[in-house]
Order: C-alpha cells, then sequence, then structure tokens
C-alpha cells in the first residue's frame, strides 16, 4: 500500500479509537454502529461502481440473503452463528458468480435493469417463503457467539464493527493498488483497449461482483444479530438506492469517500429530525445541491481544493 493510502487509513484508525469518547449513549452508539455496516458495504459496492464502472441497483439482495442464511439456520436449525455467516457468504458469492457472467456482459441501462431484476426477485422470494422466512413480518435472530464469546451490547458491536471497517478499507486499498485494481481500472476507463492488452476483462468484472456480494452478504449476517430481528425491507429496492447514493456521494473510486458517504447520509437524517414534515425534502435539497457543486462527490472535491494549498 502507498504511503498516500496510509496515511488516511491511520487517521480514519484514530477516529475510530477515539470516536466512542464522544458518544454519550447507547443511541449514538446505534447510529455509529449502523453507519459502519452501511460503510463496510459501500466499500464493496465501491469496488464495483467507482473502480470497475459495473452498476448495481439490487445489491441490498445480498445483504439480505446474508442476513436471512444467518437467521435461518441459527434460529431455526441451531447452526453456530460463524458458521452460518460463512455458509451464506459461500451461497451468495456462488448466486453472484452465477449471475454475474451473463449481466456482466450488459453495459449501462441494461446492466442497471438486470441487477435491479435480480434485487427484486431476492425480495420477493424473501417475502413470501413465509415458512422460512417468516414473510412480511420478518423473524428474529440470536445473539452472535463464537467460542463462549458473545457479543452484547451498544460498545462490544461498536468496537467489531469498527475493526471490520478497517479491515474492509485496508483490503480495499491493497487490491486497488495491486495489478487486479489496475486492470479493473482499465475495465472502467476503456473496456475495449484493456482487452486489447490482453486483460480478461470479464474474469476481472465477475470477480468484483462476487467480492462486493460477499461483502454486503457478510455485513447483513452481522446486522442481523446485532438488531436481533431481520424483515425483507433490508433488500428491498430503496435499500440498493440509498448504498448506490451513498457511495456516489461520497465519490466513486474514493474507498474514503464510501466510508465518509455511508457515515453522513446515515447520521444525516437523524440531524433533520428537527424539520419534522420537512425532513425529506431538505435531505433531497442538500443531496441535489452536493451533487451541483460537488459533481465528483463530497471526498474527491474536497481533496482537491487541499491538494493545491498543501503544494503552495
Amino acid at each position: 500500500m502507498s504511503s498516500h493510502r496510509l496515511a488516511p487509513l491511520a487517521v480514519l484508525a484514530v477516529v475510530a479509537a477515539l470516536l466512542p469518547l464522544a458518544l454519550t449513549n447507547n443511541f449514538l452508539l446505534n447510529i455509529a454502529i449502523v453507519a459502519g455496516f452501511n460503510a463496510i458495504v459501500c466499500v464493496g459496492l465501491n469496488l464495483l461502481i467507482g473502480f470497475a464502472g459495473q452498476i448495481s441497483l439490487g445489491h441490498a439482495g445480498f445483504f439480505g440473503l446474508g442476513a436471512y442464511a444467518s437467521a435461518v439456520l441459527v434460529s431455526t436449525y441451531g447452526w453456530p452463528p460463524l458458521a452460518a455467516l460463512l455458509a451464506g457468504a459461500v451461497a451468495v458469492g456462488l448466486l453472484a458468480f452465477a449471475v454475474a457472467k451473463p449481466i456482466l456482459r450488459l453495459k449501462g441501462h441494461y446492466l442497471a435493469m438486470a441487477t435491479l431484476g435480480i434485487g427484486i426477485i431476492i425480495s420477493i422470494v424473501l417475502k413470501t417463503e413465509t415458512k422460512i422466512t417468516g414473510g412480511p413480518d420478518g423473524m428474529p435472530v440470536d445473539s452472535f457467539a463464537v467460542l463462549g464469546f458473545q457479543a452484547y451490547g451498544e460498545k462490544v458491536w461498536y468496537w467489531i464493527v469498527a475493526g471490520l471497517l478497517l479491515v474492509a478499507v485496508w483490503a480495499a486499498l491493497n487490491l486497488i493498488d495491486s495489478p487486479a485494481g489496475r486492470a479493473l481500472r482499465a475495465v472502467h476507463g476503456a473496456e475495449v483497449a484493456a482487452e486489447t492488452l490482453g486483460v480478461d476483462t470479464a474474469g476481472y468484472k465477475v470477480m468484483v461482483f462476487v467480492l462486493s456480494a460477499v461483502m454486503a452478504s457478510i455485513t447483513g449476517s452481522l446486522s442481523a444479530h446485532y438488531l436481533g430481528f431481520i424483515t425483507p425491507s433490508a433488500s428491498d429496492f430503496f435499500r440498493s438506492i440509498e448504498l448506490v447514493t451513498m457511495v456516489v456521494f461520497g465519490g466513486m473510486a474514493s474507498t474514503f469517500g464510501a466510508v465518509v458517504g455511508a457515515v453522513v447520509l446515515t447520521v444525516l437524517p437523524q440531524l433533520l429530525t428537527a424539520f419534522q414534515d420537512y425532513e425529506a425534502m431538505v435531505l433531497g435539497a442538500i443531496l441535489m445541491l452536493t451533487m451541483v457543486f460537488m459533481p465528483k462527490g463530497l471526498v474527491p472535491t474536497l481533496s482537491a481544493l487541499i491538494a493545491p494549498r498543501r503544494r503552495v
């Protein structure tokens, strides 16, 4: 990993370590935990959208599948939570691999519609298979326990999520700096030219699609254990759009932008509750103005403003 990426990672680690000092109650810790879950999913989704240039409007479906895999296997069949999490990740990875082969041949709005269809199918299955998933009412999820250690309470979950977020960011940064990361950027920039140079564009697109789906599945599993209850709304279309919005808002092709976007758009609705009935309107206006004046996203735009001052 290059030094210019290592410094922001160190800053993120320091912020994560010091943040609990400012979070004085469980409500604030809960918001931080949810923001962390969203950030982990967005880091994986940013690899797909920001670096490989492949849109996905059904990514919440993989999140939901991971959540329900843990819920069903642990609460219904008595599996160990870690085994259920890994089984769900493997199953989601195989599903993502199976659908990636045909749909990633599509481009533009055709690809967007195909991924949207996958997400809708998953959401419908989770709602209609009431005997397994509990249907629209959802189902309870047992707590997460490994080797006698039981994850209980907001403080414990905060450190779990913070640690996983740092690992996800570190892994993403290493991937970006690797030959595979350069291949992904080549696919995004000029796919035909990359193929001419011998880059296996289809293989790299499938790889990053599967990787981002598995990251969403693992996060979904942990989120289900943390919340103790899961409903099909975790996999619906609006959830997928929310995740894509976080990536775009923070800045595509920016790992730290994905983290910032997820955190801001998780915290912002809580701050806007003072506007009551106008909360959604104010949030929409903020998003619109940000995209108008910061079309590259929050972090890339601010980085571009700070860089010239550093040179001076």
